[in-house]
């Protein structure tokens, strides 16, 4: 067993190049409701890269980072501010916080280990706490991991004012400037989400209580696993998704629905309760797109997204082994309420008036989750249209990771991350709940533990 250790050699603040001379810098960037709704808490993304060219002049390269991100910075710079009353960023000269680590190991030989809650040590902020006192930290943080044959980039990204498309953007324009291609720099929009979904200066606090208790719950063994589905896979389940109503499922229909099917039934499996559960899936979904073209969002910063919710009422008698619910039906629920937020609903919530429209969403999605017993919440993810291809002049990413060992406060979670033609599901449940479904052969029979 190798002895990891990772020591922190060097610490930055990196503010915008032209913070004293560029007059916007000045003037508070607004949140957008939908980021006044968002907890602070810190999404963790590694980016392992093979670097075995002799010529690899290291100094250099570290110089270079943290030049970049400094240009980076003046074209994002919400991202160097501090939030305030939830409402603004501002004092974007306040900097991100930038690690230099020593790894103590080659890269390979600790990747070979599959140790995934020893990613934490590359980030420099722990993933996915319920972080307190918003105003005081960072919006992002970052760790250059230096191996023996590579590099490991670890960013803690604050989902307070970002969302995946956010971090995409940011982080290839970082690349794009570090390997000197101004052309694939992506301009951010820093306005049009405060002027599409305006702040409240009275948001009610019941509503952001709501959220925090929808983001995070109070378990003390929370664990996350690693699963691999190959093309084959992959295929195989879109076919057994399909049906009248949803002939085409996507890859992400199909596996949303089969993780959550297995889910429910290792959470009965592992349950000693006998009361009937409602099971909720809340998917994220990224509203630019399904917008209107003329709202111009497509390189808008924050948090441009919904999460559209599953309902299914799990009886008490059914057995965890009859395989209940149909893929095909569950794949029909969640494709349907996908579908729900198209521009015609979206169009309700736009501007001040929308906030009515807003809250009658917050008070259905209270109602929800205030049934008793409380409602299992399974929420999922996709970044398989992001971050796989982020090349910083190394190629694309040997490997990505995403969350090591999360905290004693958080939710059941799915990530799903593009590798090649295949898709890693990165897995957070509760520890009894992750061995029952460890031990699905029904389960394992498409998806891979941990390659």
């Amino acid at each position: 067993m190798v002895n990891i250790e990772v020591t922190v050699i060097s610490r930055y603040t990196i503010k915008p190049s032209t913070a004293s001379s560029s007059p916007h810098l000045l003037q508070p960037y607004k949140l957008s409701i939908f980021d006044q709704l968002t907890p602070n808490t810190y999404v963790p993304t590694i980016f392992f890269y093979r670097i075995t060219v002799p010529s690899f002049n290291l100094p250099q390269t570290l110089i270079q980072l943290r030049n970049s991100l400094s240009e980076t910075l003046t074209l994002y710079y919400p991202l160097s501010g501090r939030i305030k009353n939830n409402l603004y960023v501002h004092d974007f000269d306040a900097g991100v916080p930038y690690l230099e680590a020593q790894v103590n190991c080659p890269m390979l030989e600790f990747l070979k280990l599959r140790e995934t809650e020893w990613l934490n040590h590359f980030v420099p902020v722990h993933p996915f706490l319920k972080e307190m006192d918003s105003e005081l930290l960072p919006l992002i943080a970052c760790q250059a991991n230096i191996f023996d044959g590579g590099i490991a980039m670890g960013i803690s990204l604050s989902h307070k004012l970002a969302d995946g498309v956010t971090a995409n953007a940011f982080l290839k324009t970082w690349a794009a400037i570090f390997r000197g291609c101004r052309q694939e720099i992506i301009y951010p929009n820093l306005f049009q989400a405060s002027l599409v979904f305006p702040p409240r200066d009275n948001l009610p606090k019941r509503y952001v209580a709501l959220m925090e208790r929808l983001w995070f719950e109070q378990k003390k063994d929370y664990v996350t696993r690693r699963f691999l589905f190959d093309a084959k896979a992959i295929s195989a389940l879109q076919a057994k998704a399909k049906s009248e109503p949803v002939p085409k499922p996507s890859r992400i229909e199909a596996l949303t629905c089969f993780l959550w099917k297995h889910q429910m039934a290792a959470s009965r499996a592992s349950s000693s309760g006998t009361s009937p559960k409602l099971s909720i899936v809340a998917h994220a979904v990224n509203l630019r797109p399904r917008m209107n073209p003329q709202m111009l969002l497509d390189n808008t910063i924050g948090n441009i997204i919904l999460w559209a919710p599953v309902l299914l009422d799990i009886l008490e008698e059914t057995a965890p082994q009859s395989g209940d619910h149909e893929l095909c039906d569950l794949v029909n629920m969640l494709h349907e309420s996908l579908n729900e937020f198209n521009n015609e609903y979206l169009e309700t919530l736009k501007g001040k008036e929308g906030f009515g429209a807003i809250c009658d969403l917050l008070d259905l999605m209270e109602e929800g989750t205030s049934i008793k017993p409380p409602p299992e919440i399974y929420a999922f993810t996709s970044w398989t249209r992001i971050l796989n291809k982020l090349d910083f002049g190394w190629g694309k990413p040997f490997q990505i990771g995403v969350i090591g060992k999360v905290g004693p406060v958080f939710r059941n979670l799915t990530i799903f991350v593009q590798c090649d033609q295949e898709i890693e599901a990165w897995v957070t449940l509760e520890e009894k709940q992750m061995a029952m479904l460890e031990k699905d052969s029904q389960f394992l029979a498409f998806a891979s533990p941990n390659p």
